[in-house]
């Protein structure tokens, strides 16, 4: 695996030095300073969040705990690491660099920040690149983020190298272990906490190196899109568990969400097996010069199917999605870029010289409207939620008299339902990263 990786790794960093050459030239700039990033400070007071490093950095190298070092390229030489490594008995220092990529890298270390300043200044060139938060490396080396240059590199991170694929193959299968556990927890009868914590042990991960916070929402709970309240008690007679969880490796993230349904719910389980149908037809149009927006259209017109399949509306499938009742049930974007970002940024990116290309105004959540490309991993995740305010405001207009509001409101219990995975964008069949995650587990 290691000695794969290292190769798989070396294609890589040639590939994003090829980029950020192209980069350079076209904005005019002789040199790329990216920085990791550092800690921020909480209002008044004396902590700091978790540190998150920069997705510039990551891209080039798997340093995920490096606050405060900086990546120096100029076209034509060997990529220099300033790496920060304080003298510090408060904290844990970041362990000197190790591994398949260091060769790779002039590595240069410093023991405070004013030393890795003076060998960013050192380094300077005259038309410098240099991309970071305010304050990076002090007032005196100011971040200017040229716009003309970042448009390039977010345009190009949209497409994963075949390294990055293997992190993020990594990634999901951390998040499948984490969703088994999950699951068997919540048919033990755990409350939302426990839950999490079962996740978190299965996962081998801490709060602070998920992707995102973990969504677990058990019955009307799983009607809220991004909750994360996690409810301490245990449920007296649970019907359903929505659960949104990932896994990270080297920076690189996994996003899947399933729904359970109780013992005793056989309707909602009933409904889960028909999304689950849909989910996975979607899926299988992850292809190269596929429009995003489209496969988003086709995922309401499957789901005016589901609703009439279900008893859920009197109308066709075809009026339910021509009168917007879908668009109640999926309030939501059918999915997003993924990668070292849970929303890869670029998702409306229209060339790579920048431009915009906005969502349509009846889906103005939709995070992604580019053409799939070979390399592109994104999520597929339709839902169905039985969400009050949706509801009441559906049930004012024509449109509601539709709606089978008592078989609606025999459902609204279980609150909603979102099955997502992470696909692989190929030169032919995609690749369902998420389900080649559980099949390995079911075959370990």
């Amino acid at each position: 695996m290691s000695a794969a990786l290292a190769s798989l790794y070396a294609q890589h960093l040639a590939q994003i030095i090829e980029q950020a050459d192209a980069a350079l030239a076209a904005s005019g700039h002789d040199a790329l300073l990216v920085a990791a990033g550092t800690p921020r400070l909480r209002f008044l007071d004396d902590q700091a969040p978790p540190f998150v490093a920069s997705p510039h950095f990551l891209r080039w190298l798997p340093l995920a705990d490096a606050p405060g070092s900086w990546i120096v390229h100029v076209p034509g030489q060997k990529p220099r690491l300033i790496f920060l490594q304080p003298r510090d008995y408060w904290h844990v220092v970041p362990q000197t660099p190790q591994g398949y990529w260091v060769e790779h890298f002039d590595i240069i270390t410093a023991t405070d920040e004013h030393a890795a300043r003076v060998e960013l200044e050192r380094l300077l060139g005259e038309h410098s690149a240099i991309i970071g938060e305010e304050g990076a490396a002090g007032s005196d080396i100011a971040p200017n983020n040229p716009p003309a240059l970042l448009a390039r590199l977010h345009w190009t991170r949209a497409c994963k190298t075949p390294y990055e694929v293997t992190l993020m193959r990594a990634a999901s299968r951390i998040g499948a272990r984490g969703h088994r556990a999950a699951a068997r927890a919540f048919a033990d009868g755990a409350s939302e906490f426990e839950i999490h914590l079962a996740y978190l042990a299965a996962s081998g991960q801490s709060e602070s190196a998920l992707p995102y916070p973990n969504i677990i929402g058990v019955d009307t709970h799983g009607a809220v899109l991004h909750y994360t309240r996690l409810q301490r008690d245990r449920p007296t007679a649970p019907r359903s568990l929505l659960i949104d969880a990932g896994g990270q490796y080297a920076g690189y993230a996994s996003d899947i969400t399933r729904t359970h349904a109780a013992s005793d719910q056989g309707d909602f389980a009933a409904l889960i097996a028909s999304m689950e149908e849909m989910q996975q037809i979607l899926c299988l149009g992850v292809r190269a010069g596929q429009s995003y927006p489209a496969l988003h259209e086709e995922a309401h017109r499957l789901l005016g199917g589901v609703l009439a399949q279900h008893g859920l509306v009197r109308c066709s499938a075809e009026a339910a999605f021509a009168q917007g009742i879908t668009r109640t049930f999926l309030p939501h974007g059918l999915g997003h870029l993924l990668g070292l970002q849970v929303h890869d940024i670029g998702g409306h990116q229209s060339t790579p010289e920048g431009g915009r290309t906005a969502p349509p105004s009846e889906h103005p959540y939709l995070r992604l409207t580019r053409t799939l490309e070979p390399g592109m991993v994104v999520t597929i995740e339709p839902g169905l939620y039985f969400i009050p305010m949706l509801l009441d405001a559906l049930r004012a207009t024509s449109a509601g008299s539709d709606v089978d509001w008592t078989r609606v409101e025999a459902l609204l219990p279980c609150g909603g339902i979102r099955i997502e995975d992470d696909v692989l964008c190929t030169t032919g069949d995609p690749h369902n990263l998420t389900r080649e995650a559980f099949a390995a587990l079911d075959a370990a």
